[in-house]
């Protein structure tokens, strides 16, 4: 029987698949080298990759971006809850998704001593929906409104303004299903970045219910499946296990299929339609801006309805990165989690990326309010009356700055003059003897002998008058 003679492969498409491997093969052990910390051996710990501190040059802006936060919340009468880092596993992998990249590749999860399957925080939703059963919350008055803000984990790929341990705040309304909800979370939003002057745009988009996509991901999978050769390996597997997920695809041959693929506000049922067009219309009506992205789908499994994300609108660059945060409706998590039926809207915020576009617009609050008075002593009797007259001042709400540490007086003055404070006060033997302090004019190098007793009151009026030396000396 004469051997049936193979086609010929063109060199072409035979070198492209064996670079690619290659590629991949030294990418991820680069990945493994850096992950062991490069394989050097060290005296001291290094930062795990992918994690960070933040610090305290830095808390200027998360203050900023955390009591605005906590003020918008509490003015729309949000109430805060602070939810368990550490939660089961299968919360995560029965509401987020199991053919989802979080669960798929980036979640934190191992055995604890109790032989459970548990994992760190991806995310929040999940576990508001789980409070929300857990504590009866279905027999309070609805809506439900919590906030939180806090640590989550994914083992992702760390870049730029993303990490494995992040920050979010989130919002979340249980128990109505009107589309003012939905409209109210955007409004609060955006209300958010007004405060702290970023310029946002909403994207906006409806996937309706479970019940009206299965057609429309049936018309979503014959339109790709000519192209197959054309995506990458994640679309292809997303296609085949979540069709819906391949609109949140970052792949160039995928976004320029998408162009014309088939949208799903055309698949929308009535109800669907009608809940969508009115959550623009109460937007028309705030002058909230949006735009309407078919593509649009969040990356979780839970989501039905309305998606938004709030997005950078100076940011040029990549399309990942310019969403400062997102959310929607998700109106079958509670009963997917055992309760009973209960609708649920709500949206995250990453600080990282929402302080690092206020970095770059060079926006950087003082981490703490700056402090007008020095203390400086001399010897221990004068720390012991000192620490005492500390306490004074803070109680009094007047902000002093110390160096107890220090006992030279020439290297106290100059961390004063560093520090550029209005007053310093100085404490030594003799005055502790006689129950007097001076007061010392930073800008003139004046000082005044007072009385100790009477220090915290008149440094209180010669931080706000503008004649300080209308205060009387001790005789």
């Amino acid at each position: 029987m004469p051997l049936k003679k193979e086609k010929p492969v063109p060199p072409k498409k035979i070198i492209k698949p064996v670079v690619e491997k290659v590629v991949e093969k030294k990418e991820k052990e680069k990945e493994k080298e850096e992950e062991e910390g490069g394989g050097k051996s060290s005296k001291t710990f290094e930062l795990l990759r992918g994690f960070r501190d933040i610090l305290p040059e830095e808390q200027g802006r998360w203050n900023l971006v955390r009591d605005t936060v906590r003020s918008i919340a509490e003015s729309y009468s949000f109430d805060r809850i602070d939810l368990p880092i550490l939660e089961r596993s299968d919360l995560f992998q029965k509401t987020v998704g199991k053919a989802t990249d979080i669960v798929e590749k980036e979640m934190y999860v191992f055995t604890d001593p109790s032989n459970r399957s548990v994992a760190l925080r991806p995310e929040a939703t999940a576990s508001a929906a789980r409070a929300y059963i857990s504590h009866g919350m279905l027999d309070r008055p609805q809506p439900v409104k919590m906030w939180y803000v806090g640590p989550m984990f994914r083992h992702d790929r760390p870049q730029a303004g993303r990490y494995r341990q992040f920050y979010q705040a989130g919002f979340e309304s249980f128990g109505v299903d009107e589309p003012i909800v939905d409209a109210q979370l955007i409004v609060l939003g955006a209300q958010i970045f007004r405060e702290l002057g970023l310029d946002i745009k909403v994207e906006i988009n409806s996937i309706g219910t479970p019940e009206c996509r299965q057609a429309y991901l049936a018309e979503l999978s014959s339109y790709f499946r000519p192209h197959r050769n054309k995506l990458s390996e994640d679309d292809k597997r997303r296609l085949q296990k979540n069709p819906l997920r391949i609109l949140d695809s970052k792949e160039e041959a995928t976004l320029e299929l998408l162009q014309e693929a088939p949208q799903i506000l055309d698949w929308l049922d009535d109800k669907s339609k009608e809940h969508f067009m009115k959550v623009l219309e109460f937007l028309e009506e705030v002058e909230i801006p949006y735009v309407l992205n078919p593509h649009l789908v969040r990356g979780l499994d839970y989501y039905t309805h309305t998606v938004f994300e709030f997005v950078l609108v100076q940011d040029e660059g990549d399309k990942s990165q310019s969403a400062l945060g997102g959310g929607g409706r998700y109106d079958g998590l509670i009963q997917l989690l055992g309760g009973r039926p209960t609708p649920g809207c709500g949206f995250a915020l990453g600080l990282e990326r929402i302080v690092r576009a206020l970095d770059a617009k060079g926006v950087n609050p003082p981490e703490r309010s700056k402090p007008s008075v020095f203390f400086a002593q001399l010897g221990d009797a004068a720390r012991r009356v000192g620490l005492k007259l500390f306490e004074e001042f803070r109680r009094a709400g007047v902000p002093v700055v110390e160096a107890f540490g220090k006992s030279a007086l020439k290297g106290q003055l100059e961390a004063a003059n560093k520090l550029g404070v209005q007053l310093t006060l100085i404490l030594g033997q003799k005055e502790v003897l006689d129950g007097t302090i001076i007061i010392r004019d930073m800008e003139s190098g004046a000082q005044e002998i007072m009385d100790v007793k009477k220090v915290v009151q008149i440094v209180k009026k010669k931080l706000h008058t503008d004649h300080p030396s209308d205060v009387p000396a001790v005789e």
